[in-house]
């Protein structure tokens, strides 16, 4: 498997395309809905699988839609065997992204009120997110052979929104007005 050739973004789409294969929107569709583990911008989930087809490791048909005909695309043997490559490669934790640590970041340069008051809002987000996971989950019983899978994912992402559910209640004991430093 050429590193070139795939990115990590490029093994989301194989294995979301899966067993049952997908059209564009049905990939854009997942990835919204599990919003946690989208990596690309909406047009790369359209682009992307062109591409891979082109490579070989995506079949492309031409189905009937409710309005025109769409493409779905099917793994190929090269697209499983790139999956199957890449399923032996060592594990490493990713670089993380993230808003609530950037905030944290720059506290001491625009103040522990604002600070405070920007990550409360974050709780909103994470009740959000909190009920698209569990909808995530209820979904995976309709995919049997990935049910297993899919709820052990959704379990982490529950954990990592409890981490962040955490997050918020230290900013709001650490920064509190009474506690705040004097830059606030």
């Amino acid at each position: 498997m050429s590193t070139a050739e795939l990115s990590l973004f490029s093994i989301e789409i194989l294995g979301l395309v899966g067993r049952d294969g997908a059209g564009p929107h049905d990939l854009l569709r997942m990835a919204q809905r599990g919003r946690m583990l989208a990596w690309a911008g909406d047009s790369q989930y359209y682009t992307e699988p062109k591409r891979l087809a082109n490579l070989g490791y995506l079949d492309a048909r031409k189905e009937p839609g409710k309005t025109r005909e769409r493409t779905v695309y099917a793994l190929t043997d090269k697209g499983l065997d790139a999956l199957r490559a890449y399923a032996r490669t060592p594990v490493e934790v990713m670089p993380f992204k993230s808003d609530a640590l950037l905030r944290l970041l720059i506290c001491d340069l625009v103040g522990d009120g604002v600070t405070r008051d920007s990550l409360e809002t974050l709780r909103d987000d994470i009740a959000d997110l909190r009920s698209r996971v569990d909808e995530a989950d209820r979904s995976a019983a309709g995919l049997p052979h990935r049910a297993k899978y899919l709820h052990m994912v959704n379990g982490f992402l529950r954990q990592l929104l409890e981490l962040h559910e955490e997050l918020v209640d230290e900013v709001e004991r650490e920064l509190a007005p009474e506690r705040a430093s004097p830059a606030s």
